[in-house]
């Protein structure tokens, strides 16, 4: 693993793309991401984007941004000037291209010190995104975000299977990441559970029932259309594929999200969301 401390201009991101109808800004308070070998990072779609990796092995680099907390500071009334007035408000999503609680965030804090600069200088929206259960580490920070802005945490749950063979080990087990969704929703956070990608889930009743209990909504998020691609051509490169296929040959086409989303609507009514519309909390009615 390579870890490079750098700084770095402009923290914030304005937002095009997949993204722009989420929020005005994307926030990364890491360049790569050492969960890239666990199975969140064999679909993760920005293994493909050659500015971030530029030629480097997905998941064998990691860039930590020292000064981003600095940065975030002496950027933000710019960009919450051009965010209000040209979507309406200034709203961060955290992280689209890394994880913001990677192990090395327990040395580097980086994470930590943006959240606590934006005490004083509050977005109007946070949208904190992860695929690990140590987003419970800054519960108290949240309470206060939770005061000063619209914050909801999401937490990536992909499927029920503690194991999916031929695919290497989760980051962060299905169990722990259950519990940590439970820990925040009971701190009165907006929590919701982003099936994203969708895997083959082998008791998908009870998995959203169990989602019910923890989390105020669910995300539901097939790698068709969900990959930057409308065919998910990204991820049919990798080995995500054939193991899902292995598992249920039906999970790989769009009919399958549609039935995981009308079991989802029956223990969630109302607060399920698909694909981009989900993560901007546009829920179906």
């Amino acid at each position: 693993m390579a870890v490079e401390r750098v700084s770095i201009k402009n923290i914030l991101t304005r937002t095009s793309g997949y993204l722009k109808t989420v929020s005005s800004h994307s926030l990364q308070p890491y360049r790569g991401c050492t969960l890239g070998r666990s199975l969140c990072g064999i679909g993760c779609y920005v293994q493909h984007n050659r500015y971030v990796t530029r030629g480097r092995p997905w998941g064998e680099f990691l860039e930590v941004r020292e000064n981003a907390a600095e940065s975030y500071v002496e950027n933000f009334s710019r960009e919450r000037s051009w965010a209000r007035r040209s979507v309406g408000r200034f709203g961060i999503f955290l992280s689209s291209s890394t994880e913001p609680f990677l192990p090395q965030e327990l040395e580097f804090g980086i994470t930590r010190r943006v959240l606590e600069a934006m005490l004083e200088n509050s977005p109007d929206v946070l949208i904190l995104q992860t695929h690990s259960h140590r987003v419970t580490d800054y519960r108290d920070v949240y309470v206060k975000l939770a005061s000063r802005c619209e914050l909801r945490i999401h937490i990536s749950i992909e499927t029920d299977r503690e194991n999916v063979p031929g695919l290497p080990p989760h980051a962060s087990s299905v169990e722990r990441r259950f519990e940590a969704a439970r820990q925040i929703r009971d701190s009165g956070i907006h929590t919701v559970i982003t099936v994203s990608p969708l895997l083959p889930i082998a008791d998908p009743e009870r998995f959203f029932a169990r989602s019910a209990e923890c989390a105020d909504a669910v995300v539901i998020d097939h790698f068709i259309q969900g990959d930057g691609t409308d065919d998910g051509s990204r991820t049919r490169k990798t080995t995500l594929v054939a193991a899902m296929e292995e598992l249920d040959p039906k999970s790989t086409d769009l009919a399958y999200r549609e039935r995981i989303v009308e079991i989802a609507r029956r223990q969630l009514p109302g607060r399920v969301g698909v694909n981009i519309d989900g993560f901007a909390a546009r829920y179906l009615k």
